[in-house]
């Protein structure tokens, strides 16, 4: 039997597309956080909201890399989706964030993001554990540093 509330029903499909998307910042800087951290997850769903898809789970990991768990309609490309994602908040981001300056000085041909990026195709079997593992990003990191300090 078929779990129909997992189902996004369009004009003419029905589809549950999940991704399961990671990229990194430029030189692995470690720079998502405090006040970027919020402007960037504000920025990543503005972004969803405009082009027409969801961001069900969204975390920063070791405060240089995103992990989304992203819900698409099958007429947008992920590819697409992460040029978005990356381009449009890159560029909100070192407008609205002047801390950025620290560690991207550059005035021209600045980049926030890392060229390259991962991204996995979510079956509803292990939606769940995906959507836990990117929850647990920030707790992972704060239970390692508890026991580093022991």
């Amino acid at each position: 039997m078929k779990d129909t509330n997992r189902l996004t029903y369009g004009r003419t499909s029905a589809y549950n597309l999940n991704y399961h998307i990671i990229w990194g910042t430029k030189y692995r800087n470690r720079v998502l956080k405090g006040n970027v951290e919020v402007v960037l997850k504000q920025v990543l769903l503005e972004i969803a909201s405009k082009y027409g898809f969801s961001i069900e789970h969204m975390e920063i990991g070791k405060d240089d890399h995103v992990h989304l768990l992203v819900s698409a309609p099958p007429k947008l490309s992920v590819t697409n989706i992460v040029r978005w994602l990356k381009g449009i908040s890159a560029w909100r981001l070192f407008r609205e964030c002047p801390e950025l300056i620290k560690s991207y000085w550059k005035k021209v041909d600045r980049h926030l993001w890392s060229p390259s990026y991962y991204v996995e195709s979510i079956g509803t079997t292990n939606e769940d554990a995906v959507a836990k593992y990117i929850d647990d990003q920030r707790k992972k990191e704060v239970d390692l540093n508890d026991f580093k300090s022991d």
